[in-house]
């Protein structure tokens, strides 16, 4: 049978999606592009904004027109958190949410070999209870009843294991799930469930069968990934120290850590490893304090510029390479004024990260944010993200000229375009070059 996989969203789906196509792949299916039409569709969705559920919905009645007799099984946030409305779209047969991630391929099997009609529907999870255990603090419980169709969270210790090997150089590795920060305008902890992680030793499996596939980097993945530890009693710290040891890989990224969550030993052991890597995705979400406070934020920009140059310390020496900064940043968040922007505007023009992730703020039904006052208008937002972008450009740019002339390690991807190779210097910098297969998956120093 073909298998065709659609996923939107962040890397953690991209893993997800990875680890279930290896499932089906060992059950015998063949993964074809969606285009092409396949006998089965698999959806990995996003909620984070509405513009994500929408793209979610889209998609489903896309792959329904390429194959409308091929069964469509969705998960993912959107599948958590509006679990009869997808249920509802036509051509949607399965629909797994956070507790049912581990069963997707089995109870997928299963349907298929009941031969059972497109048009049906997952009693045992359409007929799951609302939130049973999830424990909201004082400000949430009022709206979490108007969080529609959502599952109960999972239990500690209930996270599925996944990564991916794409590419045969660089792999996304799932360390941590779900979320207990509970911030104002976010939907997270109800879409995943508590956080929670897998333990070290699994970890560490896990980067051995990436090592083996050929891949020299992985990708530190999670929905807080600096908040590992809470199912297991383990650190984050340790198991940094645990991955450091796997053979055959020589490059760490980590990825969406807070800045809360960034402490001095981390720091201090990242920057001495020779396998971790000038490349941190810190979210800020905004540059003003009153809106952190607002927000339900754990640190203010003090923290924030604090642990940057305390990175940058320990990473940079003069001459050298500079410290690759990614942050998550949302514009027009409720009460954002013009005079805040402009504060929050400033505050990133001076702690200069190399690239910012912008996201229009979205309300989410259910969240405290979507009924504070001081709702910011759409064209006042659409206005704030275009000068952002323009800012990103601006820092992006800067970031690499100011690299010219320096050398660097470059690890080799595959993809070919236009008879060019792409390749990532250890501090994230994109190099292309006339494409070689034999250095495909190999590190070489260049002149940038």
């Amino acid at each position: 049978m073909r298998l065709a996989c659609v996923t939107l969203g962040c890397k953690l789906n991209y893993a997800e999606t990875a680890s279930y196509v290896r499932a089906f792949q060992a059950a015998g299916f063949e993964v074809v592009p969606w285009s092409r039409g396949a006998d089965l569709f698999l959806v990995n969705t996003c909620a984070v904004t509405a513009t994500s559920e929408s793209k979610g919905r889209s998609v489903i009645r896309k792959l329904h027109r390429v194959s409308p007799s091929a069964p469509i099984v969705v998960t993912g946030c959107y599948a958590q958190l509006r679990r009869e409305e997808v249920l509802g779209i036509e051509g949607v047969a399965l629909v797994f949410g956070a507790t049912e991630k581990s069963r997707l391929v089995t109870d997928t099997l299963a349907f298929l070999s009941a031969g059972v009609g497109a048009t049906s529907s997952n009693a045992s999870l359409r007929s799951a209870p609302p939130f049973a255990s999830l424990t909201v603090p004082p400000l949430m419980l009022p709206r979490v009843a108007q969080l529609a169709e959502v599952a109960p969270t999972p239990a500690a210790g209930d996270v599925f294991p996944a990564y991916n090997t794409g590419g045969r150089t660089r792999s996304f590795l799932k360390v941590q799930d779900g979320c207990d920060n509970f911030c104002a305008y976010c939907t997270v902890p109800y879409a995943r469930g508590h956080s929670r992680n897998i333990p070290i030793a699994s970890l560490v499996a896990q980067a051995k069968q990436i090592a083996e596939s050929g891949a020299k980097e992985i990708v530190l993945t999670g929905v807080n990934t600096g908040d590992f530890g809470r199912t297991t009693g383990e650190s984050f710290l340790d198991l940094l120290k645990a991955l450091e040891k796997v053979e055959g890989i020589e490059r760490y990224r980590i990825s969406s850590i807070e800045p809360n969550l960034v402490t001095d030993e981390i720091i201090d052991f990242t920057a001495g490893s020779g396998k971790f890597l000038p490349h941190f995705h810190i979210p800020l979400q905004v540059g003003t304090d009153v809106l952190l406070k607002r927000m339900g934020r754990r640190y203010d920009t003090k923290l924030f510029r604090n642990r940057i140059e305390s990175i940058r310390a320990a990473f940079e020496r003069p001459g050298g390479s500079e410290v690759f900064f990614g942050i998550d940043l949302m514009a027009g968040l409720p009460g954002e004024t013009d005079e805040l922007f402009r504060e929050s505007y400033a505050f990133i023009e001076s702690i200069k990260p190399a690239f910012i992730h912008i996201f229009p703020y979205s309300r989410r039904p259910g969240t405290p944010a979507a009924t504070m006052p001081g709702q910011v208008s759409e064209e006042v937002k659409a206005e704030r993200v275009k000068q952002l972008e323009e800012l990103c450009e601006k820092l992006h740019s800067d970031f690499v000229e100011r690299h010219r002339g320096l050398r660097e390690q470059v690890l080799w991807e595959s993809k070919e375009k236009d008879g060019l190779m792409a390749g990532y210097t250890r501090n994230y910098i994109r190099i292309l070059r006339p494409y070689e297969s034999s250095l495909v998956g190999r590190i070489s120093e260049i002149t940038i």
